[in-house]
């Protein structure tokens, strides 16, 4: 293992048995064959077993991100809870430097009748941290897991994201070598969100290096260098983690929907024309104009005009607003005018994505309008926050 790699994972797989009763046996089995001292039979498939993780090979540095991608069951989970020391593999090797900090399951690692200040010392000693550091380190702690009176409240009494925002509060506090996050995050509202991840951010600044598994593909390209796609079980690598997530998006694709747009530019009352957008290739921090000429014979006050973001071919929202979000009134005036949408310094990395125009009269009565074109962002920039800084709408 090379002074530089920080994890080193060889031909690691791991099966399970989908039948309780046979599970069992054959645990039983294994026990005696290890106290007879015969090798286990770890390296094949016995009846009811299955491959939940088959031959996944990587090596990652010092300060590397690696995003792990796939459909629910597909074995990512099980891969983190292996490098975690949870699961043991039945096949191949795999070795860590340093200390790990693993976020993995909701409330892993706490016991339901002590307090979450209690839970801290608990948490913080399973994952390496001594009293005294603990102590140093505690008041950052809580205030970073932002928990206010509940801190000295049983933890049987939080919610799901109370355990989440406790649980990585300590985990990124122990000051991780490895960092381990799985799709709990996902659990916390949008501004605890935003706080772990520009934690994260400063992490692998100092180092750290991190796995992190999503079903946004914002976060796994914002975040990310390289990418590990797996479908029952079975991985596949990308050097580039636009190719990982292209990839992902196939496996949602269904052919009835393949090249269907489904476009409405008005009635016999209001008629959208000339409608273009400066451009459809992006670079992080760029900014962009949509523009609609329209004509109507009656007046549309206080309209509803969304505009969203989102992946070609997977429910990956990166970006949603409305007039009303930016206190910005409407009116679709009777005679011919023109519409100007401008959104200003965009962040999205690495994303063939789709533009999504829709306006809808008064109290969303009526769609009146309904626009989709596919655009593609290219480059990477980690700054972390907003994803659109501000949208302005004009009209003429």
């Amino acid at each position: 293992m090379e002074n530089n790699v920080v994890i080193q994972v060889n031909g690691v797989s791991k099966k399970f048995c989908r039948s309780l009763k046979r599970s069992m046996w054959y645990g039983f089995r294994d026990i005696l064959r290890d106290t007879a001292g015969l090798r286990p039979r770890s390296d094949r498939l016995r009846r009811k077993e299955f491959w939940a993780v088959d031959d996944v090979s990587f090596e990652l540095i010092k300060g590397e991100t690696l995003g792990l991608i796939g459909p629910n069951g597909a074995g990512k989970t099980t891969i983190l809870k292996m490098l975690n020391g949870i699961v043991l593999p039945d096949k191949g090797s795999l070795r860590i430097k340093g200390r790990v900090g693993a976020l993995i399951q909701v409330g892993a690692g706490f016991h339901p009748q002590l307090t979450g200040g209690e839970n801290i010392y608990i948490n913080g000693a399973i994952l390496g941290m001594g009293k005294r550091e603990i102590d140093k380190k505690f008041d950052a702690i809580v205030e970073f897991a932002d928990i206010g009176n509940f801190l000295d409240t049983p933890v049987k009494h939080y919610s799901s994201g109370m355990f989440v925002r406790l649980g990585f509060a300590v985990a990124v506090h122990c000051e991780p070598d490895v960092l381990l996050i799985d799709e709990v995050l996902a659990v916390g509202d949008e501004g605890f969100q935003n706080k772990c991840f520009n934690k994260i951010g400063e992490l692998r600044k100092s180092g750290t290096t991190t796995i992190l598994i999503s079903h946004s593909m914002h976060k796994i390209s914002t975040f990310a260098e390289r990418a590990i796609l797996l479908n029952n079980g079975h991985p596949r690598y990308f050097c580039d983690v636009s190719d990982g997530i292209r990839e992902y998006s196939k496996l949602f694709v269904r052919q009835e929907d393949l090249g269907i747009k489904k476009i409405s530019s008005g009635n016999d009352k209001i008629t959208f024309f000339d409608v273009s957008i400066n451009k459809k290739t992006f670079n992080p921090g760029d900014t962009f104009s949509i523009s609609m000429k329209y004509k109507s014979s009656v007046n549309y006050s206080d309209a509803d005009v969304d505009i969203a973001i989102c992946s070609s071919n997977e429910p990956t929202l990166y970006f949603q607003a409305t007039n009303k979000a930016y206190n910005r009134n409407i009116n679709l005036q009777k005679g011919k005018h023109e519409l100007k949408i401008k959104v200003e310094d965009i962040r999205i990395n690495n994303a063939i994505a789709e533009m999504i125009i829709a306006i809808w009269s008064k109290n969303r009565g009526e769609l009146l309008f309904w626009w989709r074109i596919p655009v593609e962002f290219k480059g990477v920039d980690y700054s972390t926050g907003k994803n659109f800084l501000n949208v302005l709408y004009e009209i003429g």
